[in-house]
């Protein structure tokens, strides 16, 4: 009788385990939009505002929040919890039976449901043609196998492969960028001897805790702590991050006590959260391929940028004007060796991980993607990085998980030197300036980038589209003249500091005069774009 029980309970297990689903519950709109976007400093930071403005980038209904009157009748629907929420994708992560989640549909202003499940998506109803899976491939379990002259130690190796201490000797070291971290905790940085720098010079601005749902972020685990180390540490001699005057944001997205699709809708709640506060970087050493529930796995097909919650995250965070840098992955020697989610996203930099001598490390994961872009992107040290443990001692680690914040703290270091680049522009000059740009391949993607190299680029490009356009006066009164030099052909838009476009202007090789005298006084940002360059800068109204 005792077997019998016991093979009766083994056989319900699954089905005690999982008879709650995960989903996620698209609406159709938002009522709220046209004040939110009226009164934009109800949904967004001033910092923000201004990164938008400088990308020439407008505010849309992405923005704005999402209704809390929907909000609210989802919550107090039967058997339903709400789990996370989504501006971006317009939706909401929530958790409960199968019946009382399609019992939603029922709901007006409800549009659609993806389960995490994926062999329910044909069960709900139109419009879900395109399952929504999450699941980890990265995870936290990593493999544990100037003007400014610093002191790196141990940690030069993974600094000067990049050319970084270059740009440090240069006096660019990250100040004014801002980098949000996405992980799974930081015990010890509030403690620690290598993070004190930090600390004393006010560069930690905050950060939120998704999970236990409070702003206690010191807690959790010691990945995050490892990751920031490589980014912002400091311990003269022994330990120089690559992006060591970067402010930084602080986000716990990852729960390491289960593997639930849940994880995802944390990491794009905190990516929101970030383009919030007017950040420029992220850096996301987390990935999703599989589950404790096995149905919510994604399938190599699935790993095409399209499907993951957190790679169309990803992907929006760049429409903001976010430089987003993700590990690749640790899955390389295994079954399923490719890129998971949000590592297959478009527009960020996936990165994958090399060894001191820069040859590709056998557990970084490899691409392509489902849909055969080029994964990774670049790559960085990431076997026995240098790193600190959360009580301050300087040691070494391997994984993806620290190829990425390495580069991303470069990437910051690099945008701080020339701030007005744009985020596509940012992704663009490092990918070319990496080794293997003319023939990536599936292990490296386009090669280790050389920051120098990137930054020389830039310059150059800078002085070169400058010889394109003169706008003048600046300050301007009443008029604006546009003298497009060598009789240059473009289009010409100017944008307030709300990001709103004010103008278009077609420039055909001849000099335009534009009426500014109904012009509020202020700052505009203007946008010169031709067939093969875009020149961008600000104009001050009298």
């Amino acid at each position: 009788m005792k077997r019998t029980l016991l093979t009766f309970f083994i056989f319900l297990l699954p089905i005690l385990i999982f008879s709650q689903e995960d989903a996620w519950v698209y609406f159709t709109d938002k009522p709220d939009a046209s004040y939110y976007l009226a009164n934009p400093l109800q949904m967004l930071s001033q910092k923000a505002l201004d990164r938008r403005t400088n990308q020439g980038i407008a505010l849309d209904n992405t923005d704005v929040p999402v209704s809390t009157a929907y909000l609210g009748q989802i919550e107090t629907s039967t058997g339903i919890t709400v789990m996370a929420k989504s501006k971006w994708l317009n939706a909401v992560h929530v958790r409960g039976t199968q019946t009382d989640i399609q019992a939603l549909t029922a709901l007006s202003f409800v549009d659609h449901i993806y389960f995490a499940n994926h062999s329910l998506n044909t069960l709900t109803g139109p419009g879900s043609t395109t399952p929504v899976a999450t699941s980890r491939v990265g995870e936290v379990k990593d493999k544990f196998e100037v003007e400014v002259n610093f002191s790196y130690g141990n940690s030069a190796n993974q600094i000067e492969m990049l050319n970084g201490d270059l740009l440090h000797q240069q006096d660019y070291t990250g100040a004014g960028k801002i980098i949000a971290v996405l992980d799974a905790g930081f015990i010890g940085v509030d403690t620690a001897s290598p993070f004190q720098r930090l600390h004393d010079n006010n560069l930690i601005l905050g950060g939120y805790n998704y999970p236990d749902g409070n702003t206690n972020f010191y807690t959790r685990h010691n990945h995050g702590t490892n990751v920031l180390s490589t980014m912002g540490g400091y311990v003269d001699g022994q330990l120089v991050g690559t992006a060591p005057d970067a402010e930084y944001y602080l986000f716990i997205t990852e729960d390491v006590n289960s593997e639930n699709p849940v994880e995802e809708s944390y990491w794009v709640e905190a990516a929101e959260k970030a383009d919030s506060l007017g950040v420029d970087v992220i850096n996301s050493s987390l990935g999703y391929g599989s589950y404790d529930n096995p149905n919510y796995t994604y399938t190599y097909a699935m790993r095409d940028g399209q499907v993951g919650f957190a790679s169309r995250g990803a992907s929006m965070a760049f429409q903001k004007g976010i430089v987003c840098v993700v590990s690749a992955g640790n899955e390389g020697s295994t079954s399923e060796p490719h890129i998971g989610i949000p590592a297959d996203a478009e527009n960020i930099l996936t990165v994958g991980a090399v060894d001191s001598s820069e040859n590709y490390v056998s557990f970084s994961s490899i691409g392509n993607t489902a849909d055969n872009r080029v994964k990774p992107d670049v790559c960085a040290k990431g076997l026995s990085a240098t790193i600190s443990s959360t009580t301050g001692t300087i040691t070494t680690a391997s994984g993806t998980s620290f190829s990425s914040p390495i580069l991303a703290g470069m990437v910051a270091t690099f945008w701080s030197a020339l701030p007005n680049l744009t985020a596509a522009e940012v992704i663009q000059f490092v990918k070319e300036s990496a080794d293997q740009y003319a023939t990536p391949d599936i292990y490296k993607g386009y090669g280790v980038p050389d920051f120098q190299l990137a930054l020389t680029n830039a310059l150059s490009a800078q002085s070169f589209q400058l010889q394109e356009v003169h706008l003048y006066p600046n300050p301007v009164a009443d008029y604006l003249w546009i003298d497009p030099k060598e009789s240059n052909t473009g289009n010409l838009e100017i944008f307030n500091q709300l990001g709103q476009k004010v103008l278009t202007v077609k420039v055909e090789g001849q000099m335009v005069k534009v009426p500014t005298d109904d012009w509020a006084s202020g700052i505009y940002f203007y946008d010169f774009s031709t067939n093969n360059s875009k020149l961008r800068g600000k104009l001050i109204k009298q």
